[in-house]
């Protein structure tokens, strides 16, 4: 009998045992899971904040060492009404030599962190105030300490519409042959389409395409005629030039600033750019580069695989070298961009419409 209980326990020892352990592999199964979904949700949401929290200040400081130190993602929805407005602001500002000298980027900035970013929701008392406090004396420093996304929607704007409004200089050819030039502040970038000529477009970023492989369209589709010159929007250097299997023949350019990447697309068969052109050249504000047409969707260069002769003009914001050419890349709406720019067109010469 004495025998029998011993056997017993021992059974229900190593009963205990084997219990236990798998209690506790399941306890500490747990712990290290939730351990690694929280650094994995901490570390999202790290990410998605630094798109805000850790972009650069107004002066447009950046430390490239620090990771995650730069912005990735930009929804640039300002609109027209907006845009015209402070640029205004600021160029009359400017040209008649007020007291007060406004910067339309500051404005916009300002006004996107008292609707959230959304120009929906803007009221026009917001822009009145906020020139009324300046006109007191106030800085918009002052009135922009404690909100806390201004750096952001700043260098966000200053990419985007950095090189739009400023000092240029005019050049005009007198007479006897001689040629003057004259200082000027004021609007010195461009609508891709040449002055003259008719063009048509709507709000299309963001649209499927199904070319190739499933993706979205990003860029505003302007709609002309074959032949319509195609203008630089700002001075800069020649990136891309050539054939591309979704762009047909296609130029980019890069602004001066490094901030502003373009990208025109579907040129014309056979006669895509203007004379000259090659990659690493500089070009100017308001220059033909390039003339309108239906080409691209093919592997085979000079192909008219478009349904519709248009312009494709996309406009990618580089915040860091590392997004160029990756999936990282920034590129935003230019529909109300596009509508602003009709204020400044550049005359050029339609090519023959032979094709």
């Amino acid at each position: 009998m004495f025998i029998k209980t011993i056997k017993i326990s021992k059974k229900i020892i190593i009963f205990t045992i084997i219990l236990i352990f798998l209690l506790t592999s399941i306890i500490l199964f747990y712990s290290f899971a939730n351990t690694d979904l929280s650094n994995s949700f901490n570390n999202t949401a790290s990410d998605e904040n630094n798109n805000l929290d850790n972009s650069n200040n107004s002066n447009g400081n950046n430390n490239s060492e620090e990771k995650n130190d730069f912005i990735k993602w930009v929804d640039f929805n300002v609109t027209y009404e907006l845009l015209d407005k402070t640029a205004k602001l600021d160029i009359d500002s400017h040209t008649q030599d007020s007291n007060i000298k406004y910067n339309w980027i500051e404005l916009l900035a300002y006004l996107a962190c008292r609707n959230g970013g959304n120009f929906k929701n803007f009221k026009q008392k917001d822009l009145d105030t906020l020139l009324s406090e300046l006109q007191k004396g106030k800085t918009i420093e002052d009135l922009t300490k404690n909100k806390k996304y201004y750096s952001y929607y700043y260098e966000s704007y200053s990419a985007a519409l950095g090189g739009f409004i400023g000092n240029y200089t005019v050049e005009t050819e007198l007479e006897d042959g001689t040629k003057t030039s004259e200082e000027k502040y004021g609007l010195k970038a461009f609508l891709p389409i040449a002055k003259n000529y008719a063009f048509s477009h709507y709000d299309d970023f963001g649209n499927s395409r199904s070319y190739g492989f499933k993706r979205t369209h990003l860029g505003n589709d302007l709609m002309g005629s074959i032949g319509t010159p195609i203008i630089a929007v700002e001075s800069g250097t020649i990136e891309h030039l050539g054939w591309n299997q979704y762009g047909g023949w296609r130029i980019g350019i890069r602004s001066f600033d490094k901030k502003r990447y373009y990208y025109y697309a579907h040129l014309r068969k056979n006669h895509p750019y203007a004379e000259g052109l090659e990659e690493g050249y500089t070009v100017k504000a308001g220059e033909i580069i390039g003339y309108l047409g239906m080409t691209g969707y093919s592997i085979k260069e000079n192909v008219n695989n478009i349904n519709v002769p248009h312009l494709h003009f996309g406009m990618q914001l580089v915040f860091d070298e590392s997004q160029i050419d990756s999936a990282n890349e920034v590129w935003i709406d230019v529909y109300n961009i596009i509508e602003f720019l009709k204020k400044n067109r550049s005359k050029g010469i339609k090519s023959d419409t032979s094709f």
